[in-house]
């Protein structure tokens, strides 16, 4: 029962190859659950699951979140897997695809492995593609509520959805604060990831990120594409977009029909064995 570890900007994946897991079709809520614990287990942000087989691409993929979720895309997480892919010489070139429950995307590893870019599909503001509640529309600079506060929103889909809000005073602590309830916000039928927003000038954002699923995340790569794709579509900045968060920077370049390249590293953190002891703790 192997597993492999790696960050992405302090956003920490463990990989689970189906191969090394025979009799698994997937890991259970309570088996990721336990992994993904600091305290009773390995600890990780979530659980990359693959690679699967694929009709549409090279390798599939499935995405856990740390309560046991399952997310339809994650851009470190992709960049992960795929540096993992590459160390594990299954990727026989340095340009291939991956399937992801959120759409099918192309990574090409550069600096062996260490910094990776994700051609991570097309944006749309589209409310029935997020899905937002309400009538068909572009979600754009909506007004949400959260603790007796009023925010401005604007809300995007790049395979999953994404919210994301404009302030003053980013923060930490207004992630941490606001992100838990506007997560579920009913808004959101599937819920939502959500972006803190600054603008620091044409070509530079910083963002503080509560992920569904997850909560409080030191960087996020779908995160950095939703967030630069709508400030470029409220006009606030050009098409090369550096995304600044706690755990370092994304680049992320925005092209016709707000497709998104997205250029950041990975790291290898370990690997090792999971003994079976493990799962039987309930967390």
């Amino acid at each position: 029962m192997r597993f492999h570890k790696y960050h992405a900007l302090g956003n920490d994946y463990i990989v689970l190859d189906p191969a090394d897991y025979p009799g698994w079709k997937a890991p259970d809520t309570v088996q990721v659950r336990v992994v993904c614990h600091r305290n009773y287990g390995i600890g990780s942000d979530g659980i990359l699951w693959g690679p699967l087989p694929s009709q549409k691409a090279d390798f599939g993929l499935r995405i856990f979140n740390p309560d046991g979720s399952e997310a339809e895309k994650s851009g470190n997480g992709l960049r992960i897997f795929s540096r993992y892919l590459h160390d594990q010489g299954r990727a026989k070139a340095p340009e291939f695809s991956v399937e992801t429950p959120g759409g099918v995307v192309r990574s090409v590893i550069r600096d062996s492995g260490r910094l990776i870019t994700v051609a991570m599909g097309s944006v749309s503001f589209d409310s029935r593609r997020i899905p937002v509640a309400g009538p068909d529309r572009e979600v754009l600079n909506e007004p949400i509520d959260a603790q007796g506060r009023r925010f401005s929103f604007s809300a995007a889909t790049i395979g999953n959805p994404h919210c994301v809000i404009p302030v003053d005073d980013l923060s930490p602590e207004l992630a941490r604060r606001y992100g838990p309830d506007i997560e579920v916000n009913p808004l959101f039928p599937n819920r939502t990831n959500v972006q803190f927003l600054s603008v620091l000038d044409r070509a530079t954002i910083r963002i503080e990120i509560w992920e569904r699923g997850a909560g409080y995340t030191l960087a996020s790569g779908s995160s950095s594409s939703a967030a630069a794709a709508v400030a470029h579509r409220l006009g606030l900045v050009d098409r090369s977009v550096t995304v600044r968060m706690p755990g370092g920077s994304i680049g992320i370049e925005i092209g016709d029909g707000f497709s998104i390249m997205m250029t950041g590293t990975v790291n290898k953190v370990a690997e090792g064995e999971i003994h079976p002891e493990l799962f039987e703790v309930k967390v």
